[in-house]
């Protein structure tokens, strides 16, 4: 099994002057449920080399045991430290496509035609991907063959308009991402803000928000046996 995960390499916080970037737990998670299968793990990015993190991802409160393992993996810090670019990478090498949240994605990824083109593809060649948290927005203007958006008339979830009004970013993000899948024509359901939850669509993985991410590696892992 060969699988690609895709990082931000944003980390303005729109105009707040804040940092963002990648959520470290929708990293750590499903790279340790794919390493632990035996997966061979590629990490890529737009800019390459080091993807920016959330700086709030890695504060005490939101401190997993998958996070505390990276912590004391110096080989998966050296890996994340060197991903490779974006467009160095083709479909055909792998078995499955994750992206990892973060607001960071929203920004450079949601907009990225590399990033678009490189979901069809694997969309194309009926792959599993998978998409957590905020990831989910990268969908935005991924197309299906027959040309409609690709989450038109699919089960899907994402970040909720409630969890984003919870951290306090409703108005400094460019998009919402439940209020964008649903206006895609998406059939986006949730659960409680916070709680895990994974909707699957045929190969089409999603999960609502950091504590899903485990969970959502997982589904995707079962779709590769």
């Amino acid at each position: 099994m060969k699988v690609l995960m895709v990082l931000t390499s944003h980390s303005e916080l729109g105009q707040t002057g804040k940092k963002t970037g990648f959520w470290l737990e929708e990293f750590a998670a499903p790279y340790y449920v794919f390493k632990d299968a035996g997966a061979e793990i590629v990490l890529a990015s737009p800019a390459g080399g080091q993807p920016p993190l959330d700086p709030k991802s890695d504060l005490p409160d939101f401190q997993t045991a998958l996070t505390q393992r990276f912590k004391k993996d110096s080989a998966a810090q050296h890996a994340l430290a060197n991903t490779v670019k974006l467009d160095s990478v083709r479909q055909e090498d792998f078995d499955a496509l994750f992206y990892p949240g973060g607001h960071g994605p929203l920004w450079d990824l949601a907009e990225s035609d590399t990033s678009v083109k490189l979901i069809e593809s694997f969309a194309r060649a009926d792959k599993p991907i998978s998409f957590v948290c905020h990831a989910p927005g990268v969908l935005r203007h991924v197309k299906a063959a027959s040309g409609e958006p690709l989450v038109k008339g699919r089960n899907v979830t994402g970040f909720t308009n409630g969890e984003e009004d919870g951290v306090g970013l409703t108005k400094v993000v460019p998009f919402l991402v439940e209020d964008e899948l649903i206006a895609l024509g998406a059939n986006y359901s949730k659960s409680a803000d916070w709680a895990p939850y994974v909707v699957e669509d045929g190969k089409l993985v999603t999960g609502q928000n950091p504590a899903s991410s485990e969970n959502v590696a997982q589904a995707l892992l079962k779709q590769l046996r």
